[in-house]
């Protein structure tokens, strides 16, 4: 889609769309092309399969944590 196609029914400006998709291209999560005079833009699935893979280390090792605290805590409530 086009930035303005994007833009519209947002609360926020066509500029502040803008800038926000050239964060998400930098990161890798959307691509762009020239047509005429507008730039279309689109997922990049590979970003977003990235993205994922991130996501799914991280809260892996923020539940195994989480796991550890809770059986930590229920063997010292059984001790006492």
């Amino acid at each position: 889609m086009a930035v303005g196609d994007l833009a519209h029914g947002l609360p926020i400006s066509r500029p502040a769309v803008s800038q926000h998709l050239k964060v998400l291209k930098r990161a890798g999560l959307v691509a762009d092309r020239p047509v005429g005079t507008r730039r279309i833009y689109q997922l990049n699935p590979a970003g977003l399969e990235a993205l994922r893979s991130e996501l799914d280390v991280f809260w892996e090792k923020a539940l195994d944590a989480y796991r550890s605290l809770a059986e930590e805590s229920q063997e010292k409530g059984e001790e006492g």
